[in-house]
């Protein structure tokens, strides 16, 4: 029998009600939550993790796309923040192991550069920057809280000092610290277990709040819309491959045979 419409809702409530149960901080689609808007919880988190007791976000941003250099690859900050020194902050959430690609980071932190220095600018004004990499494994192996990256002169054996700072936090690490507290916290799918009362209070909103509730469940249904609009526009991209070797038309010209959107012939120029 043929599941209808309403019962396929049905089901796919039930089934995000049991997928949100199991989420924690760590996960993607929950740490978007749970940061939206959220600057007392981030200033927290990135309190501990850089150890400036003192710092102030003033501004926030998630899922920040950056497109400022045409032609160069664009990338989407997890979250973004300046604080109240001015010094920038780029905090990305991995469970992954390619995802935290030393390379990567290296790139993140040359765009906040990019991002961050206009035209007549001295490149002395740069600001202060801290691109932070939190994965759910201990990337480097050594059993370390946190693996601080810095430039250094080999010769001199001076730190470089050109205020740029790479992190990558330890998910797996745990001890009685504020940082293995917050460790825990952040692989906890149960806030009434967790440490730090920010953190708990958030979850616990998304988890059991009827309204945080909800807006988890619509975050749900975004994430399926996107999978089904990807899997639309890679069929599109195959189509239009296919007539371009078959017909030796342009790329232009076979989209116009799908009758393509023009809106949509942007995006899929884009990635073909």
């Amino acid at each position: 029998m043929n599941e209808t419409a309403e019962q396929r809702k049905i089901r796919q409530r039930q089934e995000d009600l049991a997928r949100l149960r199991g989420l924690r901080p760590i996960d993607d689609d929950f740490m978007r939550c749970i940061f939206r808007d959220n600057i007392p919880l981030v200033q927290l988190v990135l309190r501990i993790m850089t150890g400036i007791s003192d710092l102030e976000i003033t501004k926030l941003e998630i899922q920040k796309d950056i497109k400022r250099l045409v032609g160069a690859r664009s990338i989407c900050f997890d979250a973004y923040g300046n604080d109240s020194k001015g010094r920038k902050y780029n905090l990305e959430i991995e469970r992954s192991d390619q995802g935290s690609d030393v390379h990567r980071a290296r790139y993140h932190s040359s765009v906040i550069d990019i991002e961050n220095l206009d035209a007549n600018q001295k490149f002395s004004e740069l600001p202060e920057t801290y691109t932070i990499f939190l994965t759910e494994k201990d990337k480097f192996g050594a059993g370390k809280a946190i693996y601080h990256i810095e430039r250094v002169n080999l010769e001199t054996k001076e730190l470089f000092n050109d205020g740029e700072h790479i992190l990558y936090v330890n998910g797996e690490f745990r001890d009685d610290s504020d940082i293995g507290k917050l460790m825990h916290d952040f692989s906890c799918p149960n806030p009434a277990d967790m440490n730090y009362k920010l953190m708990k209070d958030t979850t616990s909103y998304y988890k059991e709040n009827p309204k945080g509730v909800e807006v988890m469940c619509r975050a749900f249904e975004e994430v399926r819309d996107e999978a089904r609009d990807e899997a639309r526009e890679q069929t599109q991209i195959e189509m239009i491959r296919n007539l371009i070797d078959t017909l030796k038309i342009s790329t232009k010209q076979a989209m116009e045979l799908l009758k393509i959107s023009s809106e949509d012939q942007q995006k899929i120029l884009a990635k073909i």
